[in-house]
This record gives structure tokens, sequence and C-alpha cells, in this order.
């Protein structure tokens, strides 16, 4: 499976969903507080991601919890 890194900011919902779903998938990533790592931000921010969460897969970047773009990505039906 390709590595997955997912980029988060504290107290988001949103991120707590993909965090969510990706344990319900058994699925293994790799978490990146944004608000810590300020070159994490400006690497979303380089590939025109504004908002939380955002979700690498491989080398394709996903901005917020876009379910049907990660089950693509990853070969999930």
């Amino acid at each position: 499976m390709k590595p997955i890194a997912l980029f988060t900011i504290p107290n988001c919902k949103w991120c707590e969903k993909a965090k969510a779903y990706f344990k319900s998938k058994n699925i293994r990533y790799n978490q990146i507080d944004v608000s810590r790592n300020k070159q994490a931000l400006k690497d979303c921010q380089k590939h025109g991601c504004n908002g939380a969460p955002v979700v690498l897969i491989g080398n394709c970047w996903i901005c917020g919890f876009d379910k049907e773009k990660i089950n693509k990505e990853l070969g999930i039906k």
C-alpha cells in the first residue's frame, strides 16, 4: 500500500472524521500536526491546500476529507 500522511490541526472535526475513517478501514497513516510543523504547512499550501485535513497518498495530494478521492487512490470500492 502507498504511504499515507494525514496533515491535521487541533480541534478539527474533519480531521477527526478522517482519522476515524482510516481506523475503520485498518489503514495505517502518519499524522502530522501542521500547527506545530511549519514546513508541512508550507508543503500543503504549495499544493493548493489551505484547510485541514490534507491527505497525501503516495504523490497524490487531497485537500479536505474527500472519501471518494481517498478510496479511488487506495483502490477501495
